[in-house]
């Protein structure tokens, strides 16, 4: 299997940092519409199966703080169709760095989130 194919890599980093854009402004419809239909995602305090439920979690949660900041992001791609993203990331005032992890899937209407986790150190709460 091909690594790190210079055009999946360009290419999934293009639609992780419009999802980045996406989830700072608290754009609900942009956020949803990276995520394919059946994703998982777990939070650090919640979980959602589907879009569907990504979307009436996030219309209730509310946006991010200010001043999101990212930290050692690397995306490692598998082949054409497949690539997982990592990064950390923190908040002005705070020494916390949570910790992000994406798989991204190459689907007929583009590059699409399957399963994403997020989490912060414990105690960090």
């Amino acid at each position: 299997m091909e690594r790190d194919l210079p055009d999946v890599i360009a290419e999934v980093s293009e639609a992780f940092e419009a999802y980045e854009r996406a989830l700072v402004t608290d754009d609900v419809d942009m956020i949803i519409g990276f995520f394919a239909a059946g994703a998982i995602r777990f939070g650090i305090a919640d979980q959602q199966a589907g879009v569907e439920e990504q979307r009436r979690w996030r219309e209730t949660q509310g946006g991010l703080p200010p001043g999101r900041r990212l930290k050692d992001t690397t995306i490692s791609g598998y082949g054409r169709s497949t690539a997982v993203v990592t990064t950390l990331f923190g908040y002005p005032g705070s020494a916390v760095l949570g910790r992000q992890s994406q798989t991204w899937v190459r689907l007929p209407e583009g590059w699409r989130i399957v399963h994403a986790h997020v989490s912060e150190p414990a105690g960090s709460g």
